[in-house]
């Protein structure tokens, strides 16, 4: 592992941990989520400029207007997609840096993640290889098309908030599937859990949060 990788200081394997047990403070209790975000050096994901904040709980800007979420959300997200058990395929709607991408790719078979912005998605890819993980599935795409010659999935987790759901993604679940996504405009979105059924779709709303509005289009 390079030393990069491994960190110092402030991005050191002793910070990450503090990381943790904030994160256990702060309710969350998924031994595997939390051993995932512990095991994963958030601080290879923003600009070297902001590595030594990498482990503060808070989303930090990593370019062309986007944010890597704050180490609590990223694992309430997925802790709430996985608490109803392990999932096979996931997507992923927003790579962005990468970081929930190489979480999730530690806890779910097979994962495909989609990323409107071009740049965004590369940099992302070679962070990962640079971890060694490279089951990823990463297509660039508007985010509310999905990625239906992959579905159906068993669960779906979104990076960014729409005013309202997209019919595709809802139309790319499986029976029994669970999508964790932000819901609504700046300022008053709350983050929300649908669970398909085979009568229709369950909904549940868990807490306000603060996300980057959900864009249609590609950027290169």
């Amino acid at each position: 592992m390079s030393r990069r990788i491994q960190g110092i200081g402030m991005t050191s394997r002793r910070t990450r941990e503090r990381m943790i047990s904030r994160l256990r403070e702060q309710g969350i209790y998924n031994s595997k989520v939390l051993a995932a975000m512990a095991d994963t050096p958030r601080h290879i994901f923003v600009d070297e400029a902001l590595e030594s904040r990498a482990y503060e709980d808070t989303a930090l800007p990593i370019g062309h207007n986007q944010t890597i979420s704050q180490p609590y959300i990223v694992a309430k997200m997925t802790e709430l997609l996985l608490e109803r058990g392990p999932l096979n395929k996931v997507l992923e709607i927003g790579t962005g840096c990468g970081y929930q991408t190489a979480i999730l790719a530690k806890l779910v078979e097979q994962l495909y993640s989609v990323e409107r912005i071009a740049p965004l998605m590369k940099k992302a890819r070679d962070t990962l290889w640079e971890l060694n993980i490279k089951t990823v599935g990463f297509k660039h795409t508007d985010g509310g098309w999905g990625w239906p010659e992959h579905a159906p999935f068993d669960g779906i987790l979104a990076a960014a908030a729409p005013a309202e759901i997209p019919e595709a993604l809802l139309e790319q679940m499986a029976v029994g599937a669970v999508m964790v996504i932000p819901v609504g405009l700046e300022g008053v979105q709350e983050l929300h859990r649908i669970t398909r059924t085979e009568h229709g779709f369950e909904d549940e709303a868990i807490e306000r949060v603060s996300f980057v509005p959900f864009l249609s289009g590609v950027s290169q």
